[in-house]
């Protein structure tokens, strides 16, 4: 393991790491993994213009060709609606510039504080850092399909960016509208109640009732229809057996494709919401409050109905957590210290593979209850079995710093 720090001792040696993994990084991404055509952008797209050039209703728009139809709240497609003002290149440069700014902020927000307190040099941190972001195939499906999953991101980490740095009355305010957009975002609402945020969870709570009234407002129809249709109707957003389903009722669903167990789901969703609202709580209490709004990105990706592939950029914030926590294991010393690295190496790169689309065209079979959901597996146990921030030190060794939210020391 001496050869790569060698390579990296000198800014010569960083330099041309750094053009070469930059260069891999690109001919992978413009080569390898499947390409989308900025599907989702075009059915928000197609949606809002519909809706405002031909007097359309908002759910009863399909993509032509299709039988996706725009299927998040109203709210989002009033904050889609700018698009109906632009050609369709110009919509497609502005999901992808939103995206790169998303990507970004939280790149600054969790891995920054992750680089300073390990002394690498920023420039070239985070160009390793943005290589294997960009690598990681929900983000690549993100930016290809043109999805709106790293703006709701950067929208809660903006919450915990101001609890983080004691600007804390504004906390709420990101969430609220990330929930309005799409609600999986919801229960970040929940983990606020919960870990005694009362002010803020009202804040959230009040902001997603204003711009859901706001919609209403707008166009009342929409609101009805998509409170009592559209939001019941999973068919809407399609198979819940498909592969790219990585949530708990995706594995339900391709156990039993015709009739899967909504009391099963619901036991299970529960289950897991115990074992989050506890291991949360823990954290908070010991000053850990990144790691609880981590494991809240988990958890909703588990009990969510619908987990796309693509809405697994919720599990960053989790990966960068156990990321760090290797990190501290080896700066200290521990005896397992080179386990838990390669433990993280492995997960990222499953989670890079594309593996769980082999099972594509038939996700039956033992294999394939392993296979299929793996990623289901992964997000699963993250939030059952990831590690203490900073476990047993040995003696003499420093006192390990505690981090909030946002990433900032204490």
């Amino acid at each position: 393991m001496k050869w790569p720090r060698r390579a990296v001792a000198t800014a010569g040696g960083r330099a041309a790491v750094a053009v070469s993994l930059v260069v891999t990084t690109a001919v992978f991404l413009a080569t390898v993994p499947l390409h989308r055509d900025f599907f989702d952008v075009g059915v928000y797209y197609g949606t809002v213009d519909d809706w405002i050039h031909r007097g359309g209703r908002i759910y009863d728009y399909v993509r032509p060709g299709t039988h996706y139809g725009f299927t998040y709240p109203p709210f989002a497609a009033v904050s889609m609606a700018p698009m109906a003002l632009v050609p369709w290149p110009v919509a497609v440069g502005i999901s992808i510039a939103l995206s790169v700014v998303a990507s970004a902020l939280l790149l600054r927000w969790l891995a920054g504080p992750v680089i300073q307190r390990a002394r690498w040099r920023p420039w070239f941190a985070f160009t390793v850092v943005g290589c294997l972001f960009a690598l990681f195939e929900p983000v690549r499906d993100t930016f290809s399909f043109g999805q709106v999953n790293l703006l709701l991101v950067a929208l809660v980490f903006t919450d915990a960016r101001l609890l983080a740095t004691g600007r804390g009355r504004y906390a709420g305010i990101g969430i609220g509208l990330a929930t309005a957009i799409k609600l999986t975002p919801a229960l970040f609402i929940g983990y606020l109640l919960i870990t005694g945020r009362r002010r803020q969870a009202a804040l959230a709570t009040a902001t997603a009732g204003a711009a859901t009234l706001v919609a209403a407002l707008i166009d009342p129809g929409a609101s009805r229809a998509f409170w009592t249709d559209a939001l019941w109707n999973t068919d809407r957003v399609g198979s819940l057996s498909y592969v790219s389903n990585q949530s708990l009722q995706g594995v339900l669903a391709r156990l039993q494709p015709d009739h899967p167990s909504r009391a099963v789901w619901l036991a299970c969703a529960l289950a897991v919401l115990a074992v989050w609202a506890y291991r949360s709580r823990v954290a908070v209490r010991q000053g850990d409050d990144r790691t609880g709004f981590a494991l809240t990105g988990l958890t909703a990706c588990l009990v969510s109905p619908v987990t796309w592939v693509h809405h697994l950029v919720w599990l960053i914030p989790a990966l960068i957590v156990l990321a760090d926590t290797a990190l501290r294991r080896l700066d200290e010393g521990h005896r397992d210290r080179r386990v838990l690295p390669l433990v993280c190496a492995g997960l990222y790169v499953v989670l890079c593979s594309s593996v769980v689309w082999l099972w594509r065209w038939d996700s039956t079979g033992p294999d394939a209850f392993l296979g299929a959901n793996a990623y289901v597996w992964i997000t699963l146990g993250l939030l059952l079995v990831r590690p203490g921030p900073h476990g047993p030190r040995p003696p003499g060794a420093a006192p390990a710093v505690v981090t909030d939210a946002a990433g900032a020391t204490r």
